[in-house]
C-alpha cells in the first residue's frame, strides 16, 4: 500500500505514504519491542467468575416463562460440542428436570415445524442441535470435509459388536469367517468401539463394545434404538433394495452376520429376503443353544475349555 489512492484521500497516485516503509515493516514484525523487554507485564486477566448460588438459581428459574426456557435451552445446546443430558442442563439452569424434558421436546417440535436448517435430536443419552439432512452437501462443501464412510468389512464387524457386545475378536471372526484384527483396530482408532475388559476364560480374550461416538455417528438415542431382526424382516422388498443402495448402516448388515458364501446360498435357496432372514435368525439361535449345551456338558472347566478350543 504505497499510494494514497487506496486510502480514500483523493491524492494523486504518486503521493507518498503517510508512514515510511521501515515503520510499516516494524509494525508488522512479530518481534518484541526491545524497550519493553525488562518491563514486567501488567495483570489484565479478570478474576475468577463467581457463580450464583444454586438455590437462588433454582428460585429464579421457576419464575421464568416457558418461552424463556426454550430460548435458554437453544443457547446452551448451540455452544455445546457434544450431546447434553437433562442432568447437565439441570445443573446449568436450575429448571426442574420434567420441565426441561418438556421444553426440549417443544423446542425440537418447533424446529421441525419451521423446516429450517437446524434440528434438535435426542442422541447418545443427550440432546444435540444438528444441521438438517437436506443441507448436508452444502455444509460439507463449506467445511471442505469428506463424508465419513465405512467399508463393508467395517460395517459387518461393527454390526456384530453392536448386537453381540460384549464380544471377543475370535467370536467376531467365527461369524464373519475371516480375520478381523485390522478392521477392529480401525474401529478402535475411529473410537466407534472400545475395550470393555477381558473375558473370564482361557487366554483372557479382550471384550469389545460400542462407544458413545458410535451412538452419535448413527444418531441413536441408545443401544435399544438399534433395529431388531424382526423389524428388518417387516421391510418390504422395495425398501430393502433402497437400504442396500445407500450408505451402509447397522440395519443393512443384519443379513450379513454370517460369511458371504452362506448369505448367497440363503438368497439362492429362498424366493424372498424375508424367508432368508428368518432362516438366518433360526441358525443363529441354534448356534447359541449348541454353545450353551456344550459349555454345560463340559462343566466350564479350564481343561474342558482348552480341549474345546483345540478341537475347534
Amino acid at each position: 500500500m504505497s499510494t494514497g489512492e487506496g486510502q480514500g484521500t483523493g491524492g494523486p497516485k504518486d503521493e507518498p505514504s503517510a508512514f515510511a516503509e521501515a515503520e510499516m515493516a516494524q509494525a508488522g514484525s512479530s518481534e518484541a519491542d526491545p524497550e519493553l523487554e525488562d518491563v514486567a507485564p501488567a495483570e489484565i486477566d479478570e478474576s475468577a467468575v463467581e457463580l450464583e448460588p444454586f438455590d437462588k438459581l433454582v428460585a429464579r428459574s421457576r419464575r421464568l416463562p416457558d418461552s424463556r426456557l426454550r430460548a435458554i435451552l437453544e443457547a446452551l445446546l448451540l455452544v455445546a460440542d457434544r450431546p447434553v443430558s437433562v442432568e447437565q442442563l439441570f445443573e446449568a439452569t436450575g429448571f426442574d428436570r420434567p420441565r426441561l424434558t418438556e421444553g426440549l421436546r417443544h423446542l425440537a417440535a418447533g424446529l421441525a415445524e419451521a423446516a429450517g436448517g437446524v434440528t434438535l435430536v435426542e442422541v447418545a443419552g443427550g440432546w444435540q442441535l444438528r444441521t438438517d439432512a437436506s443441507a448436508v452437501e452444502y455444509v460439507r462443501r463449506f467445511l471442505r470435509v469428506r463424508p465419513q464412510r465405512l467399508t463393508r468389512a467395517a460395517v459387518e464387524t461393527l454390526a456384530i459388536i453392536a448386537y453381540r457386545q460384549p464380544v471377543t475378536r475370535p467370536e467376531i471372526e467365527e461369524i464373519r469367517g475371516v480375520d478381523s484384527a485390522a478392521v477392529v483396530k480401525a474401529l478402535l482408532d475411529r473410537r466407534l468401539v472400545k475395550i470393555l475388559g477381558k473375558k473370564e476364560e482361557v487366554g483372557r480374550p479382550i471384550l469389545y463394545g460400542t462407544t458413545r461416538e458410535f451412538l452419535e455417528f448413527f444418531a441413536l438415542k441408545d443401544l435399544s434404538a438399534l433395529p431388531t431382526l424382526h423389524e428388518f424382516q417387516e421391510l418390504s422388498e422395495e425398501h430393502q433394495e433402497i437400504l442396500e443402495q445407500e450408505t451402509p448402516k447397522p440395519p443393512t448388515t443384519l443379513r450379513d452376520l454370517t460369511d458371504p458364501d452362506f448369505g448367497r446360498r440363503l438368497e439362492a435357496s429362498t424366493p424372498s429376503a424375508e424367508a432368508a432372514l428368518a432362516e438366518l435368525e433360526n441358525a443363529i439361535a441354534r448356534a447359541d443353544r449348541q454353545t450353551r449345551s456344550a459349555a454345560a456338558a463340559l462343566g466350564n472347566s479350564p481343561a474342558a475349555e482348552t480341549a474345546e478350543s483345540k478341537g475347534q
